[in-house]
């Protein structure tokens, strides 16, 4: 099995064709990647310098929390190079740029709530002289005692948004009556987003009181919005213009923005172009993470290991305003059953106001940090139970019949859990590879292996009901070459690739026939962000629905010129294929463009797509929050050292559901990408702040990402055959940006299943992540520990 998903892998790879038709179901490398390559890829801070161009950078507070007394900046006016200087009370317009709830002023007030919040602007001939500017301030400061962690937000009820609870059946009452009762909390790190470009934008006036923004965004029309405000003139004086992001991960959804405020406030005041960059330092220290988060449960549960009742309660820490915090927090409860039918569940979530940087959307949107939780539930279960953790996952999967419905209400459809797992146990070689561990560490008393096999189930659509919708435009010139404009934008992850491969399908033409421009805000208006993994099936289906109504007015138009059937307008192979088979005419797809052209037919259409079925009432917390559910399932193999804490990843295989597969390679890509950057998540990247408020891991000395030694050597990567998607998705595939993220967590339960070996696997080790080595060696040490406590008793 496993030298046949080498070559499942090998030929997804090797069936990149160039040129060629390229459409849906087939792989087709990225429509940048040679540029990707070259370094001819334009990303903002490539552009040619405009001319009178100035540079801009921040003042930042030194204090977690304080009262602001006085704020002398003649120095940083009178400094080199310095074209303009403001604060707040020049913002000619809204102050708050906070994109769902106030909270967010684009420069400081009052009060400063974490370290490092802009309190001025300023604008310099160069970058370095603007940053050397910023640093004259004299700044007096009446200090407050700031709020930075968790625990102590909950001791003081301090939050951004009220508590929610989710609810389904008497989870109290099943605990009490359960024969088995545990309960454990977990301290589940965040993460810096580590894109490759920093946050960037340029803002250049126009000749009408308004401005166009080239915006490194995955929200360009959120861009336009508050840049606009913020200005006080209409949206149509704005234009933003994103081309392609060096990686986004959802720290460019929300926080691109107040750079692009930023720029604009200070090229609206100069009247020239201004560009505003962040150093990769400021970047770390000014821009939200990933929610760090700290949960606890309550679980009842039989002698077979299934779970009759759990409390779960989710603490989510969101920095000092909302910003997308509210909708975060909802995903990690909407996601703390992960992939368990939960038939009695109180899921509550927090929302804890800290005062550090406000923390953001990141790949996954708080559904990682919910599934945690459930996922030590099983590996608690099967140590106290002395089984083996898969055993416990697969009795509490979602099944049939009454078995599918979530806390939230929502039935589970079309599950195709049971099936995946189990093939994937089969082809990764378990159960005998779960004997040959077991074998090995009764041996080994230094190295021990640990294995792990962990499902995702992840729901797919904006849980905000009206940012499931996209429109796109689509052009047909006269030579037949096409060119589609979308609201999706591109960070890298082939969206570009694949709505173009969704277009040649339709008209069954080369797809290097497409020419796919810059996301703007004035071809496509009132764009949702490119998030939620929602990007390929929102704005797929919106160009989908534009090719068809040309398509359409095209066999319309053939139909009537020729005077046949509709039906017998066919396109196949860059060509059309016109009447029955007697004296049936056939010409290339350009002939057929041109003669509509010379008989007056339109050739242009915008389309539309809004995600139908969904929908959830937050009164009664029910509804069906999600189209469909997304789902995959990884096994790991790791290695640790008992005397440094030390491990190494030997092997993972993973076997994802994307329906049915628009582009493999890039599919595959994504999911081995997604598995590393999670795995990184709960090994690695550690954020560290100081007891002042003071982020410490603020450049990549102090902060690892995955390097490419951390990759295993085995590497397994299949796609789910034959189950296209059940729902009306673009082509039946599925949604493939966040789910295989949290098959990284396969990792961590293998770790931590490495560490339960040194106690002969009696005791569930309490493994915080990320799961360092120092952490790694502290779970042996009270592994040992408990080890000779038992042999003792």
């Amino acid at each position: 099995m496993r030298s046949l998903k080498k070559v499942e892998q090998q030929s997804a790879r090797e069936s990149i064709q160039d040129p060629g038709m390229g459409g849906v179901g087939r792989s087709k490398k990225h429509e940048s990647a040679d540029k990707h390559v070259s370094g001819e890829a334009v990303y903002i801070d490539d552009r040619p310098e405009l001319r009178g161009q100035l540079h801009a950078a921040v003042g930042q507070s030194q204090f977690a929390r304080a009262r602001i007394k006085s704020m002398d900046l003649s120095a940083v006016k009178a400094a080199e190079g310095v074209k303009a200087v403001i604060t707040v009370k020049d913002v000619p317009g809204h102050v708050d740029i906070g994109p769902v709830f106030p909270g967010d002023p684009v420069l400081a007030l009052d009060e400063v709530e974490y370290l490092g919040q802009p309190l001025f602007a300023v604008a310099a001939t160069s970058h370095d002289l603007a940053r050397k500017a910023a640093l004259l301030a004299k700044v007096e400061y009446e200090e407050l005692e700031p709020v930075l962690t968790v625990k102590d937000a909950l001791a003081k009820q301090h939050f951004v948004r009220p508590p929610f609870t989710m609810q389904r059946g008497d989870s109290a009452a099943a605990i009490d009556s359960a024969k088995h009762v545990l309960s454990g909390e977990i301290s589940v790190g965040g993460q810096e987003h580590f894109y490759l470009e920093g946050q960037v934008s340029t803002a250049e006036p126009t000749e009408d009181g308004g401005m166009t923004i080239f915006s490194s965004s995955q929200h360009p029309s959120e861009v336009q919005k508050l840049v606009a405000e913020v200005l006080d003139v209409p949206l149509n004086k704005i234009t933003v213009d994103t081309r392609r992001m060096g990686g986004g991960f959802g720290g460019k959804e929300t926080q691109a923005a107040p750079w692009a405020c930023i720029a604009a406030l200070l090229a609206n005041k100069c009247q020239l172009p201004v560009k505003m960059k962040l150093s990769r330092s400021d970047d770390m220290c000014l821009t939200g993470k990933r929610h760090p988060f700290e949960n606890n449960y309550q679980v009842g549960f039989d002698d077979s290991g299934r779970i009759q009742g759990i409390d779960i309660t989710v603490n989510g820490n969101c920095g000092y305003s909302p910003d997308l915090s509210d909708a975060i927090v909802d995903r990690a409860m909407f996601h703390s059953d992960n992939a368990y039918y939960l038939d009695n569940a109180t899921v509550t979530g927090n929302r804890c106001k800290t005062n550090t940087v406000s923390h953001t959307a990141y790949r996954g949107f708080g559904g990682p940090q919910g599934m945690m939780t459930i996922e030590m539930v099983m590996d608690d279960i099967a140590r106290h139970l002395g089984k083996d953790p898969l055993e416990i996952r697969k009795i509490n999967l979602y099944g049939h019949g009454e078995r599918n419905i979530t806390h939230y209400h929502q039935t589970v459809e079309h599950n195709n859990l049971d099936k995946l797992i189990d093939s994937l146990e089969q082809s990764s070689d378990y159960q005998a590879r779960r004997k040959q561990i077991s074998e090995f560490n009764k041996e080994n008393t230094i190295l021990k292996k640990g294995i792990a096999l962990t499902p995702v189930k992840f729901g797919i659509s904006f849980t905000v009901q009206h940012l499931n919708q996209a429109g796109a435009l689509v052009h047909i010139y006269t030579d037949g070459t096409i060119h589609l404009n979308h609201g999706g934008t591109e960070m890298g992850q082939g969206l570009f690739t694949k709505v173009a491969q969704i277009v040649a399908e339709e008209f069954q033409v080369d797809v290097d026939t497409i020419g796919v421009s810059a996301t703007r805000t004035d071809k496509v208006p009132n764009t949702s962000p490119t998030a939620a993994s929602s990007g390929t099936d929102l704005n797929g289906k919106a160009a989908q629905n534009a090719a068809i109504t040309l398509k359409k007015r095209l066999v319309d138009f053939a139909a009537e010129h020729f005077n046949v059937e509709t039906e017998q307008v066919i396109f196949a192979d860059n060509q059309v294929h016109i009447g029955a088979e007697v004296g049936k005419k056939t010409m290339a797809f350009a002939e057929l463009i041109q003669l509509a052209y010379m008989n007056r037919v339109s050739l242009s259409s915008t389309g539309y797509y809004k995600t139908p079925k969904i929908h959830f009432d937050r009164e009664t917390a029910k509804g069906r929050p999600f189209f469909y559910y997304a789902n995959g399932a990884a096994v790991s193999e790791v290695l640790i050292d008992t005397l440094t804490g030390e491990y190494k990843l030997l092997r993972a295989d993973i076997l994802h559901d994307v329906g049915k597969s628009l582009n493999p390679s890039i599919d595959i890509g994504q999911i081995e990408g997604a598995f590393i950057q999670g795995m990184g998540w709960l090994t690695t990247e550690e954020l560290m702040w100081n007891d002042k408020g003071r982020l410490l891991s603020n450049n990549p000395a102090t902060y690892k990402i995955p390097a490419i030694s951390d990759a295993p050597v085995d590497f397994n990567v299949a796609l789910l055959p034959d189950d296209p998607n059940k729902e009306h998705t673009v082509y039946n595939s599925k949604a493939v940006g966040e789910p295989p993220f949290m098959l990284g967590i396969s990792v961590w339960s293998a770790i931590k299943d490495a560490v339960a070996s040194v106690a002969d696997y009696q005791v569930s080790p309490k493994l915080n992540t990320p799961a360092t080595p120092e952490k790694v060696l502290w779970a042996v040490q009270d592994m040992q520990k408990a080890a000779l406590d038992k042999s003792g008793a």
